[in-house]
Order: C-alpha cells, then structure tokens, then sequence
C-alpha cells in the first residue's frame, strides 16, 4: 500500500496533469455547454469510467503490452482520433443546419446515458492514458511490495477521485458558459460549430502525436 507521502505527492502530481486540458477535458466542457450541467456531470462519469478501464489494465499488465506493440498503440489512436472526428463532424452539422434553436434541440435530444457513452468510449480509446498508468504511476509504487498491483489500484482509485472533482469543475464551468451561450441564436448555432471544430482538431492531432504523457 501507498504511504501516505506517496500518496500525497501523487496526488499533487495528478492534479497537475487534470487541469491540463485535453479530450476529455474539451469533451466535457463542450457536452456541458451544450446540453447543461447535467450532461457535462455524465460526461465526466463516462470519462472516469474509461478511465477505470485503464487502472485495471494497468494492475494486469494490459497496459505495457498495449505501449509494447506499435500496431496495437497505432490501432487504438487512430480509432480514438476517428471517433473524436465523428463526434466533431456531427456537432457541425447540427450548428449549420436550420437555426440556433434547431442544434440546440438536436443535442438536447441526446440522452445522457449516450452522453455517458461517449466520455467512455473517448477516454477508453485514449492510448495516452494507458501510457500514464504505465509511464508515471510506477513511480509511486515500490516495486518490492508484495502486492504493486494494489498499489497501482489505489493510485489509480486516487487519480479517478481528484479527476471527478477537476472535471466536475469544469463541467460546472461550461454549463455556466452554456447558459449565456442559449440566450443567443446566433452564438448557439456558433457554438456548436466551433465545439466541431475542435473535436476535430484534437482529432487529427490525436492521430499524428506519437507517445508521452497523457493530457486528460
């Protein structure tokens, strides 16, 4: 098990890395923007549940086989890169058709168990999260404990915990923005145009990075 100096500075550490945008992180601001407070909570849900997929394949060792294989990591970020495209390209679409209020319905209907999805499947998806758990938690795990699996398990338990707290703020936020976003037709249909635009860019430079650290 952890110290409670290690987990301390972990901790520190983690933070650091959360508040650092990235997918996720322009995921959840841009889903709250769009559809409320609520929808950018589920979105962080989604998110950390992608995220627990890593710390188990991390306590397993599904992670160093995933950065050991090159067509494997390759696989998995432009599958990761794609489906931040589609969610981009669908985001567009529904800001250049019809009216302001007409792609705000459009992601209105969206419920917020696909919502949830989404943030799952992107964070899933996400090679550069294996390469934290992989690169950076070892770090903080004493490798002649008996059990560093535990130990990866609870870092990776503390990492989901301060990520819920940082997203959750930045949901917050992006409902916030989203409400004097809806008071205006114009800037909604603007909206969901440059929330396209950047999925697709994170897209696109998900596809052409190469490995480090991940940036949620």
């Amino acid at each position: 098990m952890p110290t409670p100096t290690t987990l301390l500075s972990f901790g520190a550490a983690a933070l650091f890395l959360l508040l650092i945008p990235g997918p996720a992180v322009m995921y959840i601001v841009t889903r709250s923007a769009a559809q409320g407070r609520r929808a950018g909570l589920a979105s962080v849900a989604g998110v950390h549940v992608g995220t627990s997929v890593h710390v188990a394949a991390a306590m397993v060792g599904l992670s160093a086989l995933l950065v050991a294989s090159a067509t494997a990591f390759t696989v998995v970020k432009l599958a990761g890169a794609g489906y931040l495209i589609w969610l981009g390209v669908k985001s567009i679409r529904a800001g250049i058709t019809g009216t302001g209020e007409v792609a705000s319905a459009a992601f209105e209907a969206r419920p917020l168990r696909r919502v949830f999805l989404d943030g799952a499947v992107l964070n899933i998806l996400n090679p550069k999260t294996a390469i934290f758990f992989l690169a950076f938690v070892p770090q903080f795990v004493d490798p002649h404990t008996a059990h560093p699996a535990v130990s990866v398990g609870v870092l990776g338990a503390e990492f989901i915990g301060i990520g819920l707290c940082s997203d959750g703020t930045y949901a917050l936020a992006g409902g916030w923005v989203g409400q004097r976003l809806r008071s205006s037709p114009r800037l909604q249909k603007r909206k969901d145009i440059v929330a396209g635009s950047t999925f697709i860019g994170l897209g696109a430079v998900t596809a052409f990075s190469g490995g480090g650290h991940r940036s949620t």
